[in-house]
């Protein structure tokens, strides 16, 4: 069986820059989307208080509780599918031991 490492000049196998373009846009979703999640939370719930309606303003509270849940969620599975990952690739060896090398060049060593 082929290993990546073999293939290419770096530990992808040549598609570094692909990966390194992944991981970017996965970073970038991690913190984007919880932030526009929990802002746009806070303007319902800001625009509940304001109509001062009790049942607006406990639905708005609602509301933004889940989208709080959501950005966690968002924020926190993709670390957990890396370290799960990381997990895998350490017991098995071959194509996961090259998929691990590449991930970690392209991370630099963090866990996910």
């Amino acid at each position: 069986m082929l290993d990546l490492v073999q293939i290419g000049t770096d530990a992808c196998g040549g598609l570094l820059p692909l990966v390194k373009v992944i991981y970017a846009a996965i970073k970038l979703v991690m913190v984007i989307i919880p932030i526009a999640l929990i802002i746009y939370g806070t303007i319902d719930l800001g625009k509940a208080v304001i109509a001062s309606d009790e049942k607006e303003v406990k639905s708005a509270q609602s509301r933004l509780i889940k989208r709080m849940i959501y950005a966690a969620l968002i924020f926190f599975i993709p670390m957990l599918v890396g370290v799960v990952m990381n997990i895998v690739s350490a017991g098995e060896q071959g194509d996961t031991e090259s998929w691990n090398n590449c991930w970690q060049a392209v991370t630099g060593g963090d866990s996910e």
